[in-house]
């Protein structure tokens, strides 16, 4: 492993188990105590850097993989755009908490640091990531962004706004959400009326004044739409109905009983690539997403959401709905979801939707080459922060039999 700059690789092992004992109150980690080589003036690393695994992405999906590869011993870094680790959950809605009880929202090896039936915020959930990487001295490099990922021999080149990187084993820990979809015919909607995605939405405040169209009607559409209509604003949600859990989430029997048994037992050990019923399930899901988990149909109709079609496009600058309805509205909040936007990737590894193909985040044709985080990757569970982790200890362990380590 020459040229690797990871601090003591050789003694990781060690420097994981004295970390595991910490407390989970650690101080967030200080990425400037993992040495870099010396860079040029323009920014670029003047040394080639060289480890066992590079992971991409330093969410809960790439901190799960580096719990998993720093238990066998891998030298490895984890590399985040993001300034701060964590910073993807503060940048969503102000208003959002997790569907999951805490009790389910620990990564392995650290419980969730709240009551066990209560949900938490997204800002304790960034909160939690931070805390974790810093307990288990994870070599996370914030605000370093990838930008080109291509085959080098028999290694795999990672160029990085930072310098490069080479390793024999990749791993992007990503969820399917990094570029916005937005549909082509919203820049032809009047310049008056006010357009914001959901991943730019924090509150209402950000809406001009009039009525709503909240266009997509999954977990985050519902959620938002609900937000608005309490806030006294004419909403309309578009969209078709994907279903929801028939239950109350929030409720004592949701909390304690019904929550393990769908989100544990059916999303984790049911609905999975490896059996019949989930690999039926598998195509609607990745098609129109899972059922909405805290919203139910009566909460938008108690408070006066109203429910339309899908947008077809646009009259006249305002949105036209599937059933001929011209919706005059003064703002538009598009949960309309987002594509991989894995275009950075220069592998063959894609197929004509640029979805990347692999096995249960097995990249088949690319031995080295692995996915985490992806909707429905190997189960329902597996976008979900209860599910990652068995995700990433199936890929870490995988990893640690290519290098020849003892699992």
């Amino acid at each position: 492993m020459e040229d690797t700059t990871f601090r003591d690789c050789i003694d990781e092992g060690e420097a994981f188990a004295r970390a595991a004992s910490r407390p989970a109150t650690a101080a967030p980690i200080d990425p400037s105590a993992f040495a870099r080589p010396e860079e040029h003036a323009h920014g670029r690393a003047a040394l080639r850097e060289r480890f066992d695994v590079v992971v991409v992405g330093g969410g809960q999906a790439g901190l799960s993989v580096g719990y998993f590869l720093a238990r066998r011993g891998l030298c490895f870094v984890i590399l985040d755009a993001s300034a701060r680790i964590g910073d993807p959950w503060r940048r969503r809605w102000d208003s959002l908490r997790l569907f999951t009880p805490a009790r389910y929202d620990g990564l392995a090896g650290m419980p969730f640091p709240a009551p066990p039936t209560s949900f938490p915020t997204k800002d304790q959930m960034a909160d939690y990531l931070e805390s974790y990487a810093a307990r288990f001295e994870l070599p996370v490099r914030s605000g370093t962004k990838v930008e080109r990922i291509s085959k080098h021999g028999d290694r795999y080149l990672v160029r990085t706004d930072r310098g490069e990187l080479e390793a024999a084993h990749v791993v992007v820990a990503m969820a399917s959400f990094q570029k916005r979809r937005v549909p082509s015919f919203a820049s032809e909607l009047r310049p008056g009326i006010v357009q914001v995605h959901s991943s730019d939405y924090r509150n209402p405040s950000q809406l001009g004044d009039g009525a709503v169209l909240v266009a997509g009607a999954g977990n985050s559409g519902a959620e938002l739409a609900l937000e608005l209509a309490k806030n006294g604003r004419e909403t309309f949600l578009s969209g078709r109905d994907t279903g929801h859990v028939p239950f109350r989430i929030e409720g004592f029997w949701g909390r304690n009983v019904l929550a393990r048994i769908v989100l544990r037992f059916l999303f984790h050990y049911v609905l999975t690539i490896e059996t019949p019923i989930g690999r039926k399930a598998r195509p609607a899901v990745m098609a129109k997403g899972g059922p909405l988990i805290r919203v139910k149909p009566k909460d938008l109709r108690v408070a006066g959401v109203s429910r339309v079609p899908r947008i077809a496009g646009v009259k006249d600058g305002l949105p036209v709905l599937e059933d001929g309805r011209v919706l005059d509205v003064q703002n538009v909040l598009w949960c309309t979801g987002f594509s991989p936007g894995f275009d950075w990737i220069d592998l063959p590894i894609f197929d004509d939707a640029r979805e990347p193909l692999h096995e249960g985040g097995v990249v088949p044709s690319e031995p080295g080459f692995y996915f985490v985080g992806l909707h429905f990757l190997y189960s329902m569970s597996s976008t979900m922060v209860h599910g990652v982790a068995r995700d990433a200890e199936r890929i870490a362990s995988v990893i640690a039999a290519r290098n020849g380590v003892a699992i």
